[in-house]
């Protein structure tokens, strides 16, 4: 299903003494984050003054947050951006988009059961599919991901021998 926010990262941090805050990326690349010009705190929407990519994190100045204590008290605050400004190309979606999608075999019509996981791995992720039987699906679209439909709720695959965790 779309979503009208998605969250992509959590102020773990302070940085300096000036009010800089860290944010750790959930699941994008942190240059990701710095694309966007508006940024949701607790659903406010807030412009940072600056932002950059420091090692694996985005280092961000926020108004209003001129020292290290008031940058502590974001300790914990989820960042969220606006679906509508990512600008994704067709087909794409956000890992959270996905979770609960009815999974569908491509070939058969038989439904796997729901996406419950997605599971980052430096190849690729891996989605985990509950239903009578797990199955553990790489997200690699064309070869085992047919298609995604948010509208309709449904993701259809392929499957292989031994996607499922119960086969040897």
């Amino acid at each position: 299903m779309k979503l009208e926010f998605i969250e992509v990262g959590q102020i773990v941090n302070a940085h300096g003494i000036r009010g800089e805050v860290r944010v750790q990326p959930l699941g994008q690349d942190p240059a990701f984050l710095t694309r966007f010009k508006t940024l949701y705190l607790n659903g406010k929407p807030v412009q940072p003054t600056a932002n950059h990519v420091h090692k694996n994190l985005v280092l961000l100045k926020l108004p209003g947050v001129d020292d290290m204590n008031a940058a502590l008290a974001l300790k914990g605050t989820r960042v969220s951006i606006r679906r509508d400004d990512a600008h994704l190309g067709e087909g794409e979606a956000f890992d959270q988009e996905l979770l609960g999608l009815t999974v569908k075999n491509a070939d058969t019509g038989e439904t796997l059961g729901e996406l419950t996981t997605v599971t980052p791995y430096p190849a690729h992720k891996v989605y985990t599919v509950q239903g009578q039987r797990e199955y553990l699906i790489p997200a690699v679209p064309g070869v085992f991901i047919q298609s995604v439909d948010l509208e309709a709720n449904v993701m259809e695959v392929h499957v292989w021998e031994g996607m499922a965790s119960d086969e040897n």
